[in-house]
């Protein structure tokens, strides 16, 4: 346990403004008026209200309308974050330290887990995000028409263009840091995100979720607790793996000397994400357009949260652009570093296309929480 404050993460913490040493090893709760910033509440109360609204709905899903995706969807993404954060947060634990290093360290919240290591918000951001992404091309009826692997690719990119409206602002408002001196995983970056993050957490992890998901509870009605339990936590353990073999082709070239050819890797392989997703939602409208497949009745999770979720990010946005606007070297006066604007509004603009797009495409619909259970 004596890598819980090493002197990487030590750096990192001190450029954030607290300190890891003397940290409690289960929880910790702080004043939520008293963080470094004053974005920091709203980011939670946005992501954890977000997560007990996917819950109810999930259960709801499961309870009235037989179809128990929702639910093992959204524990499978809390098992994988069990699995896939600690190595993160102590790679010295698991043996990583050569192999993989410290990345990162998140900033401190209301409520912190693990040695100051793990936010409360963060446990509730992937199954927030993973129900989000999962709702929205349910109700374009993607899975429906094109199963399961289409509809995983469909998440996949659907998740990449909310996740990374939130990851591109994160370090320049402090709610993380990245460790500039682990140049094999944190780089190559695009402005202050590493690539292999863009890639891997918020595309290819969600989409090899929901695939596993869809094929272990599709056609399955009526699955006990037991059952769905099960299905969660192998869903949410064999994630990783495939976040394993997408790292493989750009992971074949690591080393500061070839940082160019990894990043034009990265490139093509999220280059591919956004290809593939567009393609697929576009076919979708068509479809729900020529009256081929009636889409499913629009959830209540489906209608408000994502257009919450954008809503309050083009806020926190707003709030950091004049800092942005100022920065020098990618840097702002505060010494944070900034994202990507020109991608945070790209993927702003896609996220806001596909909510439009499911809003439409099940208007006609009436109200009630669902619909038939996915058929894989």
């Amino acid at each position: 346990m004596g890598y819980t404050c090493e002197p990487a993460a030590e750096r990192v913490a001190e450029k954030l403004g607290f300190s890891c040493h003397g940290a409690h090893p289960v929880v910790t709760f702080r004043d939520p008026f008293d963080l470094a910033s004053g974005t920091m509440p709203v980011l939670e109360l946005l992501i954890v209200g977000g997560a007990v609204f996917a819950l109810v709905h999930a259960r709801r899903r499961w309870r009235r309308d037989g179809d128990p995706a929702n639910l093992v969807l959204w524990i499978a993404s809390v098992v994988y974050l069990a699995v896939i954060e600690p190595p993160l947060y102590f790679p010295g634990w698991f043996g990583l330290q050569d192999q993989v290093g410290f990345i990162f360290s998140h900033n401190v919240f209301s409520v912190q887990f693990m040695y100051d290591r793990l936010p409360l918000y963060i446990v509730a951001f992937y199954p927030a995000i993973s129900q989000l992404a999962y709702e929205l091309v349910r109700a374009l009826g993607v899975l429906t028409r094109r199963g399961p692997l289409a509809g995983a690719v469909a998440v996949a990119f659907a998740c990449q263009v909310f996740y990374e409206v939130f990851d591109q602002l994160g370090p320049q408002l402090g709610w993380w840091a990245w460790n500039p001196g682990n140049e094999t995983i944190n780089r190559p970056a695009l402005a202050a995100v590493p690539m292999n993050s863009m890639l891997l957490f918020a595309s290819v992890s969600f989409g090899a979720m929901t695939y596993l998901v869809v094929r272990l509870t599709g056609a399955r009605d009526g699955l006990s607790g037991l059952q769905i339990a099960w299905r969660a936590v192998v869903a949410g353990a064999l994630t990783p793996l495939a976040m394993i073999v997408a790292s493989a082709p750009s992971g074949a070239f690591r080393g500061a000397d070839r940082a160019g050819i990894q990043a034009a890797i990265l490139g093509a392989e999220l280059a591919a994400v956004w290809a593939a997703g567009l393609w697929l939602l576009a076919d979708a409208w068509r479809a729900v357009r020529a009256g081929t497949v009636p889409p499913p009745a629009s959830p209540r999770f489906a209608r408000v949260y994502p257009a919450l979720y954008l809503g309050v990010h083009a806020v926190l946005w707003l709030v950091a652009l004049p800092a942005y606007l100022a920065a020098r070297g990618g840097v702002t006066e505060d010494g944070t570093p900034v994202g990507s604007l020109w991608y945070a509004a790209l993927c702003a603009v896609a996220a806001a296309a596909i909510l439009l797009a499911a809003l439409r495409a099940t208007a006609a619909r009436p109200a009630p929480e669902a619909a038939a259970p996915v058929r894989s």
